[in-house]
């Protein structure tokens, strides 16, 4: 029986880093038009390792399944079947493929440059913040309108 590559339950394997790469290349690719870096730019993708702790064991199913449909690796095959098997991956699991794109979405908008070419202070929100434009507050009223869906924690009693 063939050892599972991404079935690893410490860092990323080789291959699932290798994987990991190719999907993150084809969810935010490099643009030359808005001088930004893509997903897999070494900066960010060691950003996206680094951040990947509580998600590691649905990201590595999430590798494997990409490479199984895949047939193998997927950075083995062209580019053209790499984006149609990415396809049938976010259809077939979009629960999985969210864990992908918020690791990398995470990481792709904390980065320096990517926050300087949409305008942003590369810095960090707390403690200065940021101007947020007011709002239409009716927009809440559904929400509102729906009542509590919740239930009050009782802090007189003590956790088990």
């Amino acid at each position: 029986m063939m050892a599972d590559q991404h079935d690893d339950h410490g860092e990323l394997s080789p291959d699932a880093q290798r994987t990991l790469r190719c999907v993150v290349r084809h969810m935010i690719p490099a643009s030359s038009v808005y001088g930004v870096p893509g997903a897999d730019d070494p900066v960010i993708f060691a950003d996206i390792l680094r951040s990947i702790d509580r998600d590691r064991a649905a990201l590595q199913e999430a590798l494997r399944i990409v490479d199984a449909i895949a047939g193998g690796p997927l950075a083995d095959l062209p580019e053209e079947m790499q984006a149609s098997r990415l396809l049938e991956f976010r259809a077939a699991r979009p629960e999985l493929a969210g864990v992908v794109e918020s690791a990398a979405a995470c990481c792709y908008y904390r980065d320096d440059r990517v926050m300087a070419s949409i305008g942003m202070p590369a810095r960090p929100p707390f403690p200065i913040g940021y101007e947020v434009t007011p709002g239409d507050w009716s927009l809440l009223d559904p929400v509102r309108a729906r009542g509590r869906i919740y239930r009050d924690a009782d802090l007189t009693e003590e956790s088990s």
